[in-house]
């Protein structure tokens, strides 16, 4: 599915000394969905499910393009099911978002992802993507070190 894009705006300060007026740039910035699998494991620690992407093999949290005719929820939800092997049942509002450079064959491409958490029921055997990545289970303060974005970091940290 192509990517759904937004736009936002933004003042870039123009550099010259005869304007001191701020000008209004257009940026456009894709938009994806994400899945926090959660549980809690037998002592009742929480646990966070990470997978690795499938070509770098680094790890990642479930995310993709928001899927038509599904809520982001949904889609989230989905894309936990495809790439992580997990059902639940996910949060009715975003903990927050994070931004990355999508590796694209011509170019990169900047993208905010929303985030939601999922309270994992069932972990399952087989999964669409099951023999592309691999899937741990980590204490949120582990999974945060594991995560290259910055803004991912945060919100895994402030899991609880």
């Amino acid at each position: 599915m192509a990517p759904r894009a937004s736009t936002i705006k933004h003042k870039a300060e123009r550099g010259s000394a005869s304007r001191s007026k701020s000008a209004i740039a257009q940026v456009r910035l894709s938009r994806q969905i994400a899945a926090v699998p959660t549980r809690r494991s037998a002592d009742g620690e929480l646990e966070v499910l990470l997978v690795t992407s499938r070509e770098t093999r680094r790890w990642v949290v479930p995310k993709g393009w928001p899927i038509s005719g599904m809520s982001d929820r949904e889609a989230a939800a989905e894309e936990a099911w495809e790439e992580a092997g997990v059902r639940g049942k996910i949060g009715k509002r975003t903990i927050g978002s994070f931004s990355y450079d999508k590796r694209r064959p011509k170019a990169s491409v900047a993208v905010v992802v929303d985030v939601y958490l999922l309270n994992v029921t069932e972990i399952l055997d087989k999964w669409p993507e099951g023999a592309e990545r691999e899937r741990r289970w980590f204490a949120p303060d582990v999974a945060a070190e594991l995560v290259q974005e910055p803004e991912l970091r945060a919100l895994l940290a402030s899991l609880e």
